[in-house]
């Protein structure tokens, strides 16, 4: 802060900065330090404090003694009049318990990237409802069953999210800066710990339900989320882009609907395990779905990956190529999925796999052709649309008979 800038405007001893400076000051060099600039904020209307008031008669005081340096004491004045703002709130407030509360939500509600909890969580639900019988089968047995495996599978989701945002940091500051961590918002430290826990819980419930379907989903999901991520030899599998598509292929696909149905088939309603016509089709049909997601979360990262040598197929073909390469795989994936509802002998279901699909087909194809690919905002838009459109199936899977 720069004090020589200062000038008297009358014999008042009351003394303004010349109004080329642009911050607040105060009399003496010795004491800028202690002056903090006062703003008070209203809307995007922000008004500078620009001075002090000092008590004259100390102003030739003994610098060397204790009265001078509680003499100079800076008072804010208010800009336009020129008098004290004795009355007015102070600027810098504690923040209630309450806030604090809300803070830490929306701080792990951020961390936990909530499309791929929503994802997860109706995944695990469409596929449970797909070893339902008949209306007998939903029975509290069932949906504790069902709750036991969606607490598990969030807590291993947020370990997965947190694990590869503790190993992005710097990354996430060009791709994603309003993630916690790139942020600022959550320390390191607290990135480990919201993990381990997570981590944690995810196996301690898994033990404890005593479901093996349910543990090695659990299990594998851990493993592959871990070398997904962590920067260690032979690990790190999102630098490969071969490798990182199979591992989220394998995690959404194969996993989510064979593990999560055979708990629910076997452990809850002790029935044999079955490979029905609907849980191929999910399977299938998802494994279309988890490569495009794939490849398609890499569409908005591109100029993080391409700085920190991430050679996602992004990187390496170019925006525009994987954009269309995706739309085209979904719009194959829906085709099919028409054709295999056509063939149901369930009149309802046919009717409802077909129309459905064929509405979400062309959604994506009238989204797809006016996007503007040269905005992030747009692509990254986008990217949670081809989410929603992964929720929307997830509706249709129970239907299919």
């Amino acid at each position: 802060m720069d004090c020589h800038l200062l000038r008297p405007l009358s014999s008042s001893h009351q003394y303004f900065f010349s109004p080329v400076s642009r911050v607040t000051g105060c009399i003496t060099q010795r004491h800028c330090s202690n002056f903090q600039t006062h703003k008070k904020i209203n809307g995007d209307n922000i008004q500078r404090f620009k001075g002090c008031f000092m008590d004259p008669h100390t102003k030739h005081s003994n610098q060397n003694t204790a009265q001078h340096r509680r003499s100079h004491q800076c008072i804010p004045l208010n800009a336009s009049s020129g008098h004290p703002l004795e009355s007015e709130p102070q600027i810098y407030e504690s923040k209630s318990p309450w806030s604090m509360i809300l803070a830490s939500v929306n701080a792990l509600y951020k961390f936990s990237r909530p499309h791929t909890v929503i994802g997860t969580a109706m995944g695990i639900i469409s596929v449970s409802l797909l070893a339902v019988e008949n209306l007998s089968d939903l029975s509290p047995l069932f949906f504790t069953g069902l709750m036991e495996a969606v607490v598990a599978a969030l807590f291993m989701n947020i370990y997965i999210v947190g694990l590869n945002q503790l190993f992005d940091i710097e990354i996430d500051k060009v791709n994603k800066p309003y993630l916690p961590l790139a942020s600022g918002e959550y320390s390191v430290r607290t990135g480990v710990a919201v993990v381990l826990v997570s981590a944690i819980m995810s196996f301690g419930i898994g033990w404890v339900v005593g479901s093996w379907p349910l543990f090695w989903a659990l299990f594998i999901s851990f493993i592959l989320g871990t070398a997904y991520s962590i920067n260690l030899p032979l690990l790190r599998w999102k630098r490969f882009a071969v490798v990182a598509a199979i591992c989220i292929l394998a995690v959404r696909a194969v996993i989510v609907q064979l593990a999560f149905f055979l708990h629910i088939q076997t452990f809850v309603f002790r029935r044999p395990a079955i490979f029905s016509r609907p849980l191929i089709f999910a399977t299938a049909f998802m494994s279309f779905f988890s490569v495009v997601i794939a490849l398609f979360k890499d569409i908005p990262d591109i100029d993080g990956d391409r700085i920190f040598g991430i050679r996602s197929f992004t990187v390496r073909l170019g925006q525009q190529k994987v954009f269309w390469i995706c739309v085209y795989l979904l719009e194959m994936a829906y085709a099919v999925a028409m054709v295999i509802g056509g063939t149901s002998s369930c009149f309802w279901s046919k009717c409802v796999t077909v129309i459905g699909h064929a509405i979400l087909a062309s959604a994506l194809w009238n989204h797809a052709r006016s996007l503007d690919l040269k905005s992030k905002a747009a692509i990254t838009s986008f990217y949670m649309f081809i989410w929603k459109l992964f929720y929307a199936e997830y509706l249709l899977i129970p239907l299919v008979r």
